[in-house]
């Protein structure tokens, strides 16, 4: 199903690599792409995300004052949703939009040999071939696999720092359930690039060091700014006061 985004990716490599030459080089100048294109996305997920913390207190009251009442909850909310004009989705798009390019990427890095016949797949010598993984290259003795165990490793440690950095915006049991995630996260990602092809590690590293970069020098600050915008309209906004009305009954009349 993913074929159409696959062809178009093998025509944006095949450009790429007519000029860079290198594999890896070429993989990497694709993450760059991928990252740009998506960065308008991102920083509107991050904004998103900042406004939903502020918002969070206020959810949590209604859900509370109708625990016991989920129909009246869920319009309640709704309408909350709506006056505020607020998708609870709108931080997932970019994630929604990532994924079938990433299975694209996947597929295309992981059958590299099917659409370049006859190539060396190399990055510089840092990793002499692509297609090679550390389960592979284990068995040739810890110094030819040692680029690719530095790289599985990269794999994990990329995955693990931005669900870190997430969890320090919580506090309490959620924080703690938020860094206990990311361990298992990052085992399981241990777990699964053992048998990843180098290309395919290369780029989830060279992407994941770019949400790091992001994160720490760009989206932080868009969040902080975003969150202090929304507590500013909250602030201002008018107080919404419940007015329950009497059932009005009729006045007896006097008999003549």
């Amino acid at each position: 199903m993913w074929d159409w985004i696959v062809n178009i990716l093998f025509q944006i490599l095949k450009g790429i690599q007519s000029l860079a030459v290198d594999w890896g080089l070429s993989i990497i100048i694709l993450v760059i792409i991928v990252r740009l294109l998506l960065t308008p996305l991102m920083l509107k997920s991050s904004k998103s995300t900042a406004r939903m913390q502020v918002l969070q207190p206020k959810l949590q009251e209604l859900q509370e004052r109708y625990a016991d009442d989920p129909q009246r909850q869920a319009e309640e909310m709704q309408k909350f949703y709506s006056e505020n004009k607020f998708n609870p989705f709108g931080s997932c798009l970019p994630l929604l939009i990532q994924m079938p390019i990433l299975f694209a990427l996947f597929t295309l890095l992981n059958n590299l040999p099917q659409y370049f016949s006859g190539e060396n797949f190399s990055f510089y010598g840092i990793l002499p071939d692509l297609q090679a993984s550390a389960a592979g290259t284990i068995s040739q003795g810890f110094g030819p696999a040692a680029p690719y165990l530095i790289a599985l490793a990269l794999f994990a440690v990329l995955t693990l720092i931005p669900q870190l950095w997430m969890s320090r915006n919580q506090t309490g049991q959620q924080a703690s359930s938020m860094r206990m995630m990311a361990v298992v996260m990052a085992v399981m990602m241990l777990w699964i690039g053992w048998g990843l092809p180098a290309g395919v590690l290369l780029y989830y590293d060279v992407s994941s060091a770019w949400q790091v970069a992001q994160q720490l020098f760009v989206t932080q600050k868009v969040i902080e700014k975003a969150k202090a915008e929304e507590e500013e309209r909250m602030k201002n906004a008018p107080i919404e006061v419940n007015v329950v009305r009497r059932e009005r009954k009729q006045r007896p009349h006097k008999k003549k």
